[in-house]
């Protein structure tokens, strides 16, 4: 009982971030709504983690099965993927790199920042 309490929990939030998706005019994803919505909630303290830590951790379990629909659906679009695969792979790549150098450099940013705040 405790797991489908927690289930639909997330499920609330997820709904309530479809129906901001539909009222606000803005090009963001419902699911991108909902993060923001659980996020927030968990901060504030409306929900305690542990109301929705042991479903949480089930979804993230699960989570490569639910990219097997998408990669069949790539797979079935082969035809179309073709040509711009060498394109789809030179900006994956390319961002993929940038990203992680940005990402380290940020990182070493705060990690100096900190360090300098704690020798003051």
């Amino acid at each position: 009982m405790k797991y489908l309490r927690q289930f639909l929990i997330i499920l609330f939030i997820t709904f309530i971030g479809e129906v901001f998706n539909l009222v606000i005019p803005l090009p963001i994803p419902a699911s991108i709504y909902g993060l923001v919505i659980l996020l927030v909630a968990l901060l504030t303290g409306i929900i305690k983690v542990e109301m929705v830590k042991e479903a949480s951790a089930f979804l993230i379990e699960i989570m490569p099965l639910m990219f097997i629909p998408a990669a069949v659906g790539l797979i079935e679009s082969w035809g179309i993927l073709k040509p711009i695969c060498l394109k789809i792979s030179v900006i994956t790549v390319v961002s993929t790199v940038a990203v992680m150098a940005v990402s380290g450099l940020v990182t070493q940013a705060i990690i100096r920042n900190g360090r300098r705040k704690s020798d003051e």
